[in-house]
């Protein structure tokens, strides 16, 4: 049961953003530019990053929404994402990614975590410095976003065909538009 009064029928993070709408739109902005904007990552591995770090927060809706975005973009490859949350070292992804997951992760314990040797070690596997700040700033607003669906203990269905359908939504049309699979919904309540 959340802790204020949010729209029913709408899982996580949507029902705080149809609270407030005034605060969803620069916070879609932001995850639009960050995840499906132009960038040198591959919107998957941008996907990964997120879906890492709200796994480590153990954020259910977000690790779901975007592991489901992120397998998606991987040609629908779910084992990969959850190879990434369970051990990212050894799963399948490139060196670099591992490096910069590695960052994401100390910056999900604190920024203060990120050290210039784990910086160098991204360098070393070739992020530039454009990649290195889009994975801080992906793993500081994600902390922000987990903590908000979380925070106000929304609604977080557990059916996967939900998050599927999501996660194909976001992959293809990206954040700044809502998902308008209301039956997909109501058919998780």
């Amino acid at each position: 049961m959340p802790h204020i009064s949010l729209p029913e029928g709408l899982p996580g993070i949507t029902s705080g953003f149809a609270f407030r709408p005034e605060t969803a739109k620069p916070m879609r902005e932001l995850a639009h530019t960050l995840l499906h904007g132009p960038s040198t990552l591959t919107p998957g591995e941008r996907e990964l990053i997120a879906t890492y770090v709200s796994s480590q927060n153990d954020c259910y809706f977000c690790q779901a929404s975007h592991g489901a975005a992120a397998a998606a973009h991987l040609g629908k490859n779910s084992d990969l994402v959850e190879q990434v949350k369970r051990d990212f070292l050894h799963a399948g992804v490139s060196e670099k990614l591992k490096a910069l997951l590695m960052i994401a992760g100390q910056v999900q314990q604190s920024g203060k975590t990120v050290s210039a040797e784990t910086v160098e070690k991204a360098r070393l596997q070739g992020a530039t410095d454009l990649e290195i700040h889009d994975t801080v700033l992906i793993a500081a607003a994600f902390c922000m976003y987990n903590r908000y669906v979380d925070g106000l203990a929304t609604w977080q269905p557990r059916d996967p065909a939900m998050y599927s359908g999501m996660g194909e939504h976001l992959a293809t049309h990206g954040y700044l538009t809502p998902s308008t699979s209301a039956p997909a919904l109501e058919a998780t309540k």
